[in-house]
C-alpha cells in the first residue's frame, strides 16, 4: 500500500506536496519564457514581412494541423482524468490506462507532425535541406519556415520528453507507487502535460490560420 514519504525538510505532507508544486510552475515559468521569446520573435518579423508570412501559411497543411490540435485536445483530457483518478483511486491499472492512452495521443502527435514535415520536404519547403520556392519574396518565406521549424521543433521535442516522463509514470502506476495519499508525480507530469498542450493551441493559429 503506497503512502505518503515525508521527507526530513519538510513539516507535513501538504507543505512537501506544495513545494513540489511550487517548484514545477517555477520550471513553467522558464518555459514560458523560452516560448514567449520565439513567439516574440516570429510576431515582429510577421508585422514586418506580413504578405511573405502570409504567403508562407498557405504551404501549411490545415487539415493535419487541425487533427494534431484535436489529438493534443483530447490528450490533456485523459491525462487530467489520470490525475483525478490517482488522487482519489487506488485501481493501478485505471491509472495505467489513462497514462497510456495521454501517451499514445502524444505519439500520434508526433507521428502526423513527422508525415507534415516529409511533405514540406518533397515540396521543396524545408530551409537549407531542400527549398525550392520560387515565387515572391523568397528570403522572405524562407524565414518563416525558419521560425515554422523552430517553433514546432522546440514543442516536439517537449512534447517526446512528455510522452517519456509519462511512460515513466505508467511503469510506477502498475507498480502500485500511487495513491490518494501519494500522487504528487502524476499530477506534475500532468502539468506539464497541460503546458505543452497549450503552447500548441497558441502555435496552432499563429501558424496555420494567418492567411486562412
Amino acid at each position: 500500500m503506497a503512502e505518503a514519504i515525508l521527507d526530513p525538510q519538510f513539516e507535513s505532507t501538504q507543505q512537501q506536496h506544495d513545494t513540489r508544486t511550487f517548484g514545477m510552475w517555477v520550471f513553467l515559468l522558464t518555459e514560458l519564457m523560452l516560448f514567449g521569446a520565439m513567439i516574440t520573435i516570429y510576431i515582429a518579423y510577421r508585422s514586418f514581412y506580413p504578405d511573405a508570412f502570409a504567403e508562407g501559411s498557405r504551404h501549411l497543411d490545415l487539415a493535419l494541423g487541425g487533427i494534431n490540435t484535436g489529438v493534443l485536445i483530447i490528450s490533456s483530457l485523459l491525462m487530467a482524468l489520470a490525475v483525478y483518478r490517482a488522487q482519489t483511486s487506488r485501481n493501478r491499472l485505471a491509472l495505467a490506462l489513462l497514462l497510456l492512452g495521454t501517451a499514445m495521443l502524444g505519439t500520434l502527435f508526433l507521428v502526423i507532425k513527422a508525415y507534415e514535415y516529409y511533405l514540406h520536404y518533397i515540396n521543396g519547403e524545408v530551409p537549407v535541406l531542400n527549398f525550392q520556392y520560387a515565387g515572391a519574396q523568397v528570403n522572405q518565406v524562407q524565414l518563416f519556415f525558419w521560425l515554422y521549424f523552430a517553433l514546432t521543433g522546440v514543442h516536439a521535442i517537449h512534447l517526446l520528453i512528455g510522452i517519456a516522463l509519462v511512460g515513466v509514470m505508467i511503469l510506477r502506476a502498475l507498480l502500485g507507487h500511487f495513491s490518494p495519499q501519494k500522487y504528487t508525480p502524476v499530477e506534475l507530469t500532468g502539468l506539464y502535460w497541460h503546458f505543452v498542450d497549450i503552447v500548441w493551441i497558441f502555435l496552432f493559429p499563429l501558424l496555420y490560420l494567418i492567411a486562412r
